[in-house]
């Protein structure tokens, strides 16, 4: 006997439509990323890990891991590939004799700044066919769903 569809709102389809649109967008940003040198050639956020050390301070990987909803492997392989490049460092951990803390090195500041100065060139592209309150209404549904899968993925 075939499955009975679901019935689906008209907001609910248009999550659906939205969430198509921004792992499509994801992908395409990935790339660019790739091409532009913040996203590591494997695809991982090496931008991503130098801002959250930048802003949050040094980190375990596990806590990485964590806020990045990552498997724990994936953050030390990238961990280990910016360790090799100079961009972080391994710091005792006070509240964990085995557990390392990563931190940010001077040449990290200035490959993240450099990074962030590419990120703002793409974000200028692709801001001059863009209207800015429109913008920021994406921007704030898009926020809004990530508190809600956040609060889901936590339960």
């Amino acid at each position: 006997m075939p499955e009975q569809e679901t019935q689906r709102s008209e907001a609910g389809k248009e999550i659906e439509a939205l969430i198509i649109e921004i792992v499509t967008t994801f992908f395409l940003l990935r790339a660019e990323g790739m091409r532009i040198g913040v996203v590591s050639p494997s695809g991982e956020g090496y931008w991503s890990v130098l801002r959250l050390l930048k802003f949050y301070g040094a980190q375990t990987v596990p806590q990485l891991a964590r806020y990045r909803y990552v498997p724990r492997q994936s953050v030390q392989k990238l961990a280990n590939e910016m360790l090799a490049d100079g961009v972080i460092e391994l710091v005792n951990n006070p509240a964990h004799k085995r557990s390392k803390l990563l931190r940010l090195t001077p040449k990290g500041e200035s490959v993240f700044q450099e990074m962030s100065d590419h990120i703002a060139k793409l974000a200028e592209t692709l801001a001059a066919q863009q209207q800015a309150t429109q913008l920021q209404n994406a921007v704030s549904v898009v926020k809004h769903l990530q508190e809600q899968l956040r609060t889901m993925l936590d339960q």
